[in-house]
């Protein structure tokens, strides 16, 4: 990268770094050759104004990225989705006349896909890696997609700039690697080039970018977006789902390992929970607030890059999902489900948002390319299960078309349900948003803050927590070849934490600390804290949907199995039993038991804790398998809850691990199976 890039902050340019092109052969055009002023802006309305449709350059851009791939998604591409039901509470008509939230405990059905961002279709599920979280309710006035994240920020603010993230984030072009990962150069070259993405940065080198399921994450809405009930009074609203059995990750050691025992963790994790009768739940929550707030919070509420902090507006909750059915077809639903954030419904609008309204237009286009046609709410997991009547007619794969002679309007035939009207009195409205400015490309000076919630979200981790994001970046940075690169990165955390900046600088071996990067505003450091940032704050208060991995073999004590297994299932968890084969065992009282998993087949990453049930006369022969000393010291560097009986110390001896053991290591013949699970709630020993 030349040496004479400089900050220039965010004056109407973003904040990015700029070079003039030293040649017209340097010169950014359009497809049409007409030069380009400005690559990192859209036109807008105003400095906070809706983007405008007749932006060209805008248009092309976005147009062409849409239509890079078919017929695999450009992003969200690994994906796995499930049938449900929305339920809801009843207690938002205050807020919004939207059909689905009007009666307590009315059940509207849903579809919700899961998936990671930046791999392709065959990617394993354990990359570090934004997760979508797209539901889509089909509701008595029309489809609505909910299109978020399991993390509430992104890495831009204006979608001009989203091609672009995209291409630096997936493999580099030349060489078609690394897949499914950003810990290569061009990512970090264009996220350190872009000050805007350090707070998701934080975000996505914490634990919430390898979540430990799809049913312990988080998701979010993103954007801001409006609430009108039925006086046509608006405020604004952010969405949340909360997950009911409560929030977990893994740690990175362990999604390594996982990526290769089982590249399909998520999606087989969730097939077993919905087929097992364990249904994944999560609770709708909003943060409503009105133009009064907007006006008075510290942060732009239509910048994509901050949240709103749940003590400053608390979340409520007004219904929640349940998914209890699985797909009959992968590709007929999960690959070919089609989600819009311009879907919404009366009750329901969009913001200024320049992330928002840059989504709005990509989706549908995308959409049309990859499903070959406008046609693809023929589709039954695209179509919505209320009547459809309107005089859209042909083009690829129409499933139906306009009945009788009419297919237009106005006309003077006769009404019936194949000649319809509009219907001012209860047909959706956007709502009234006054707009004046000079037409231009313009970043808004209310965007300009890079810095405070990144810190802020730091603030607010766990010490485990800012360790872990700590060497996250360092083994990303690590994978960048150019140490200008890394430098530069570093530079961005000097303005977050300098406690953060110096621990990744000295992961790195920098000899050298960079300056500091020049901030177009400072950072803040009276951003109070917030507990519900950090996810070990949040985690779950049962073992419930969680499965204990219990590695026996013949002779094992049956009174030591099934203590557990009872308790387990009292308990509501899973289990799986792992044996020195996939025949099983044959317990001390001649039950046997067929093996779920061969031990060079179930590695404790598998698992949520861990159980190691042995007899005397086989523990020799158990020293003897590298797989089950794999078994329990990953499960003791893992900081898991190890399960043992008295015969299972001669492995502990084997391993040196006698010593170490601590208050992570619970004696089944000390504690009955019950006090056992109790302690396994805790899902990790951090002290270890």
């Amino acid at each position: 990268m030349a040496e004479s890039f400089k900050y220039k902050g965010n004056k109407g340019n973003g904040g990015e770094l700029h070079q003039l092109p030293e040649s017209d052969d340097q010169r950014m055009t359009t497809a049409q050759g007409c030069p380009i002023s400005d690559n990192q802006n859209s036109l807008k309305a105003g400095q906070r104004g809706p983007t405008l449709l007749e932006d060209q350059v805008f248009r092309e851009k976005m147009f062409s990225f849409d239509h890079e791939r078919i017929p695999e998604r450009v992003v969200h591409a690994r994906g796995y989705g499930a049938h449900g039901y929305f339920e809801s509470y009843g207690n938002a008509s205050e807020f919004t006349c939207a059909d689905v939230f009007q009666r307590k405990g009315e059940k509207t059905p849903v579809f919700t896909r899961f998936s990671t961002v930046a791999g392709n279709k065959g990617s394993p599920d354990l990359a570090r890696d934004v997760r979508g979280f797209a539901v889509k309710f089909y509701t008595k006035e029309g489809n609505w997609d909910l299109v978020g994240n399991n993390i509430p920020v992104f890495f831009i603010q204006d979608a001009m700039k989203f091609p672009d993230l995209i291409h630096a984030a997936k493999q580099e072009p030349d060489r078609g690697f690394p897949q499914a990962q950003t810990a290569h150069d061009n990512f970090w070259d264009f996220a350190s080039l872009s000050p805007e993405s350090v707070h998701m940065l934080m975000w996505a080198m914490s634990d919430r970018a390898i979540p430990r399921s799809l049913r312990f994450m988080e998701g979010f809405g993103v954007h801001t977006f409006k609430f009108i009930n039925a006086n046509g009074d608006e405020k604004f609203v952010k969405f949340h789902w909360k997950p009911v059995s409560g929030m977990q990750s893994v740690v990175w050691n362990e999604a390594l390992k996982i990526n290769g025992a089982d590249p399909d963790f998520h999606r087989r994790d969730l097939w077993d929970s919905i087929n097992a009768g364990d249904f994944p739940e999560w609770e709708l929550g909003v943060q409503v607030f009105d133009q009064a707030f907007a006006d008075s919070f510290e942060f732009d509420v239509f910048d994509a890059t901050k949240i709103i902090p749940e003590e400053q507006v608390p979340v409520t909750k007004i219904g929640k999902m349940v998914l209890d059915r699985v797909v009959d077809n992968f590709f007929a639903e999960t690959e070919q489900v089609a989600f819009c954030t311009q879907n919404i419904v009366p009750g329901i609008d969009f913001t200024p948002d320049p992330l928002l309204q840059g989504r709005n237009f990509s989706y549908l286009d995308t959409q049309t390319k990859r499903l070959g046609g406008p046609n693809f709410t023929h589709i039954p997991i695209n179509a919505p299960q209320c009547p459809m009547r309107h005089f859209q007619q042909d083009g690829h794969m129409a499933m139906t078309n306009p009945k009788g002679r009419v297919n237009y309007e106005p006309n003077s035939w006769e009404r019936d349900e194949n000649n319809p009207r509009a219907c001012p009195a209860h047909g959706f409205k956007s709502s009234s948003q006054p707009m004046e400015g000079d037409k231009l490309r313009y970043r808004s000076e209310t965007f300009a803050d890079h810095y405070s919630q990144a810190l802020q979200f730091y603030n607010s981790q766990t010490d485990v927590e800012k360790m872990h994001i700590q060497n996250a970046f360092v083994f990303e940075l690590s994978k960048v070849e150019k140490l200008a690169i890394r430098e530069r990165v570093v530079s961005h955390l000097l303005n977050v934490d300098e406690e953060l900046a110096n621990a990744v600088a000295k992961g790195l071996g920098l000899t050298e600390m960079p300056e500091k990067a020049e901030a177009a505003m400072a950072t803040r450091t009276d951003l109070k804290t917030s507990d519900a940032l950090s996810i070990l704050k949040n985690g779950p208060s049962s073992f419930a949907g969680r499965k204990l991995g219990i590695f026996c073999c013949d002779n094992t004590q049956e009174k030591h199995v099934s203590t557990l297994t009872d308790a387990l299932k009292t308990e509501g968890a899973m289990h799986e039993i792992v044996a020195p084969t996939i025949n099983g065992i044959t317990l001390s009282d001649g039950t046997t038991m067929e093996g779920d998993q061969k031990i060079d087949g179930g590695p404790s990453v598998l698992y949520d804790a861990v159980a190691v049930l042995l007899s005397d006369d086989q523990v020799e022969n158990i020293c003897k398998i590298p797989e089950a000393k794999d078994f329990v010291m990953d499960a003791f560097a893992h900081k898991k809850f190890i399960i043992y009986n008295k015969a299972a110390m001669k492995l502990f001896d084997e391993l040196n691990l006698t010593a170490k053991m601590d208050d992570g290591f619970i004696d089944i013949e000390a504690k009955d199976g019950d006090k056992a699970v109790e302690m396994l709630r805790n899902i990790r020993f951090w002290q270890r």
